[in-house]
């Protein structure tokens, strides 16, 4: 795995589904840009926690119109001070028609500290499966 970004996320609440994990590793999908999986570690169980994963696609690369707004207690439970701290993803999930990506509920990651969380955009009109084009 050399060369490959290892990102070690501490959410501060279980992602959506996910309860009770906290602790995760965001790893880089080599050869795809963008693509990480976003992988559960538990000491005290090391088996469940490697099945347990996501795949998640950086905003910022491959959906440059996506800007959702984050509240300020949403900011302030990341610890974040600067909006170039913040690494926005979005959960990429497989369909019958290709890939679908969930906007409603990113996950915000601190680059700095490492906290992490899946956030619900309230009053916002992005969806929940949007369809992922080709780029």
């Amino acid at each position: 795995m050399s060369g490959i970004t290892r990102t070690p996320v501490r959410f501060v609440a279980p992602p959506f589904g996910l309860e009770p994990k906290v602790d995760f590793v965001l790893d880089e999908i080599e050869g795809a840009v963008g693509l990480f999986a976003l992988r559960a570690v538990d000491a005290d169980d090391a088996d469940d926690a490697a099945d347990v994963r996501l795949f998640v696609l950086d905003a910022s690369v491959h959906l440059t119109d996506y800007s959702p707004v984050i509240t300020d207690e949403q900011t302030a439970l990341l610890e974040l001070t600067d909006a170039d701290d913040a690494m926005l993803l979005v959960v990429a999930t497989p369909a019958s028609s290709g890939m679908t990506v969930n906007l409603l509920a990113p996950v915000v990651v601190n680059r700095v500290t490492g906290a992490g969380a899946q956030l619900i955009l309230e009053g916002q009109d992005w969806p929940l499966r949007a369809e992922l084009g080709p780029r």
